[in-house]
């Protein structure tokens, strides 16, 4: 299918219409002291692009920010193009600011072509652009722009003004964006094909569970009440807890499913830093995106962050505290669903349990549940033998979901490799004790 990049090329006319104007000021080729906004008009496509003009948290000038970053990839050109004419005769105009990228030939924007173009020679005005792209930009904060870090000395706005690289194709072409996992994002997608069925939960933890979709589900309508608005806050925050395997990660994936939201699971390993200040500011780039994009965040095995404080004793201790501090109120002012995951409820600090709307325990399963689970594992193309009896099985042994599916990976595995009709009691027993190792147990 063909892309239709009519709104690009309008914001490519508009942009060009907004530096003309600036132009005209600055060279004196007009009496107007002051530029103002051409007409833009973008029809709906349902893209990436569209929707950042849409947004009612994204002021003009931002949108002007975004335009500037995005213009090399569009026309590499356009600036060159566009101030030739003033200055017919060449020579530099530093005023604009702009570089030379390693192998382009044209201008590459700055922090200060943005000025130039939004407030001219304007100091007050510049001052305000400054401060909107290092501090106050949303744009900013959820990475769809940057702004270059410049060497110790140099103008802090002499840095290239750049496009995130993960959202360039998404905004031209309209591809999917996937944020990359690493050091600077340590947050991951996670997805399930299962469904809720599949999830075997006993009734107290199932009816818990509803109450989270009943907040998913009518807690706008909740805020529109001036009362209640005034005095909540807009997010919901809950822990998981309870042995490995009892389904913590499956209820976060299927919620997402559920209610159409894309779920980040937190990767502690790659949060927590010896850096001063690094855990904090990793972490801050996952609540800010989530924020803006409607995100369910998953902390997994959350003691590691989440756990309780210690005694100063030294300044590792001081700074461990004061990371907790930061974490109890991002974790409070965060609007959207926030879950942690632990095997153990009292290993998380106090002051973050009093900020749960709930908790919420994954027991290991009973008897009747671990059948259940047993039945919802078997595989469709191979049967089971049928002297295999999966009542005595459930009732033997204490496995977790999680378990049971592993044993049956591997009782489907050998059957498969043996070419044999059935599954196998030898196969089942043998996967059984592989996974009781694991805890360090053994099969009567």
């Amino acid at each position: 299918m063909k892309t239709d990049y009519s709104n690009i090329i309008a914001s490519v006319n508009f942009l060009a219409s907004l530096l003309q104007q600036r132009l005209d000021i600055f060279f004196g080729k007009t009496e107007s002291a002051a530029t103002s906004f051409p007409s833009l008009s973008l029809y709906n496509d349902n893209s990436l692009f569209y929707q950042l003009f849409e947004r009612k948290d994204v002021t003009t000038e931002e949108k002007v920010i975004f335009l500037t970053a995005l213009m090399p990839h569009v026309q590499p050109n356009f600036y060159d193009n566009i101030i030739q004419p003033y200055l017919p005769q060449g020579g530099d105009f530093a005023e604009i600011g702009g570089v030379k990228g390693a192998s382009q030939r044209s201008m590459l924007p700055t922090g200060e072509t943005v000025q130039f173009i939004l407030a001219g020679n304007n100091i007050e005005k510049r001052l305000g652009i400054q401060q909107q792209l290092l501090d106050n930009s949303s744009l900013i904060k959820e990475g769809i722009i940057q702004l270059e870090k410049v060497k110790e000395g140099e103008p802090l706005m002499s840095g290239k003004i750049m496009l995130g690289e993960e959202y360039i194709n998404a905004f031209i072409n309209g591809a999917d964006t996937e944020i990359k996992f690493g050091p600077d994002f340590p947050a991951k997608r996670i997805t399930t094909k299962m469904q809720w069925e599949d999830a075997v939960l006993n009734h107290t933890t199932f009816s818990q569970i509803n109450d989270i979709m009943i907040w998913m589900q009518h807690n706008e309508k909740l805020l529109e009440d001036e009362v209640m608005k005034r005095k909540i806050k807009p997010g919901y925050r809950v822990l998981f807890y309870g042995p490995s395997g009892t389904g913590k990660t499956l209820t976060a994936t299927l919620l997402g499913n559920h209610f159409n939201r894309d779920v980040y699971r937190i990767d502690l390993s790659q949060v927590v830093s010896k850096y001063i200040g690094e855990t904090e500011k990793n972490l801050e780039k996952v609540f800010s995106k989530a924020e803006h994009k409607n995100w369910i965040l998953f902390f997994d095995e959350a003691d590691a962050l989440f756990g309780k404080r210690t005694s100063v004793q030294n300044s590792h201790d001081r700074y461990a505290n004061q990371e907790v501090s930061y974490l109890l109120q991002r974790i409070e002012d965060f609007p959207g669903l926030l879950i942690l995951a632990s095997n153990f409820k009292n290993n998380i600090d106090s002051a973050f349990v009093r900020r749960f709307h709930t908790t919420i325990y994954f027991p290991m399963p009973d008897n009747k549940e671990r059948l259940l689970l047993w039945e919802k594992s078997m595989p469709e193309s191979i049967k089971i033998d049928p002297e295999f009896e999966l009542t005595d099985i459930a009732g033997k042994y204490e496995l977790t979901g999680a378990g049971i599916l592993n044993v049956m990976h591997y009782a489907m595995l050998k059957t498969i490799a043996a070419n044999d009709a059935f599954i196998r009691q030898k196969n089942i027993v043998e996967g059984i004790k592989r996974e009781l190792r694991k805890t360090e147990r053994t099969v009567a």
